[in-house]
């Protein structure tokens, strides 16, 4: 069974694209159109801005999160006319909604409209707020919580400091305040993290800091026809597929202000059957994850034209 994981928020290069765009006219029709299906939202040249930069642009939020996911769907536009659907499907916060675009439980311009309201209100709740991100790495998940409830309570939750994503054994992010995620910094190195690296963000993200956030997609998506997944989709806030009491409105508030289960999700994926997983996005750090999670799952990684060039050739054969 085939798995397909989307990159997040973080990956993102300057020239990311720029290749697909030159070869593939399917592609390059996304890229041009995404720009006039978010221009009501967030002015940008999606293509400009993913192929020139500058990465300061580029690595804003409401601008990422454009370009990420018409990258993605450009690329699944691909697989697509190859034949090429997911089993199951998930994504890394952002990427989740290039997930929901595969499972085809959105259209294209329904996903970017929303990705770019999303980037707009993630940017507002996050403006005026001094805050970090920060990649833990060589803790266990119970005591890097139990250093962020510490945190938090030394600022009387005033400040908080929270567990944002489960990536992966041994590398789990923190979010929020700047104050409360350098104490909770202190706490996990003295608790014996081997390491604790400060991420290129401009928000909070998957906090409650982000309440604001998610009141807003809230008000969205009363208006938007979720239809059913045509693949299995793993949720980012439960690490597995949801319930029929669990809709995809509530979730995907619940999102942008609670803590993503990659690593669930990924042995989520396993435990059903997923033999093969093609990670779409720049960067591989999708890749790396699944390999330090799960064992004997093939994985390929789609930045290129050469990657989906050999991906193509090595599933077919």
């Amino acid at each position: 069974m085939l798995g397909i994981i989307y990159a997040g928020q973080g990956s993102q290069r300057v020239g990311m694209g720029q290749d697909f765009y030159e070869k593939y006219d399917s592609f390059k029709k996304t890229i041009d159109e995404a720009s006039d299906v978010v221009s009501d939202v967030t002015a940008m040249d999606v293509a400009k801005l993913s192929f020139e930069g500058p990465i300061e642009q580029l690595s804003q939020t409401q601008y990422t999160q454009p370009a990420m996911v018409a990258f993605a769907i450009g690329v699944t536009k691909l697989l697509k006319e190859e034949g090429i659907k997911a089993d199951y499907t998930c994504g890394l916060s952002l990427g989740e909604y290039s997930a929901l675009y595969e499972a085809d439980v959105l259209d294209e311009k329904s996903i970017l409209k929303l990705i770019a309201k999303r980037g707009k209100y993630m940017a507002e709740a996050a403006k005026g707020l001094d805050v970090k991100m920060a990649a833990v790495l060589g803790m266990d998940r119970d005591i890097v919580l139990e250093c962020c409830s510490r945190a938090t309570a030394d600022y009387n939750g005033e400040k908080i400091v929270q567990a944002a994503n489960f990536n992966c054994p041994g590398q789990i992010v923190i979010s929020g305040d700047a104050v409360a995620v350098d104490k909770a910094s202190v706490y996990l190195k003295e608790a014996g993290a081997k390491r604790i690296m400060p991420l290129k963000v401009s928000g909070p993200f998957h906090t409650k800091l982000m309440k604001s956030a998610g009141d807003e997609l809230k008000k969205e998506f009363e208006s938007v026809d979720f239809k059913a997944e045509e693949s299995k989709v793993i949720y980012n806030c439960l690490g597995r597929e949801r319930t029929e009491d669990e809709s995809v409105a509530d979730l995907l508030e619940r999102q942008v202000q609670s803590s993503v289960y990659l690593e669930d999700s990924i042995r989520y994926m396993k435990d059903a059957g997923v033999d093969t997983i093609i990670e779409i996005g720049p960067g591989k750090a999708i890749s790396k994850f699944i390999a330090k999670t799960v064992d004997d799952v093939k994985v390929y990684s789609i930045d290129t034209v050469d990657d989906f060039v050999n991906t193509i050739k090595e599933l077919r054969a």
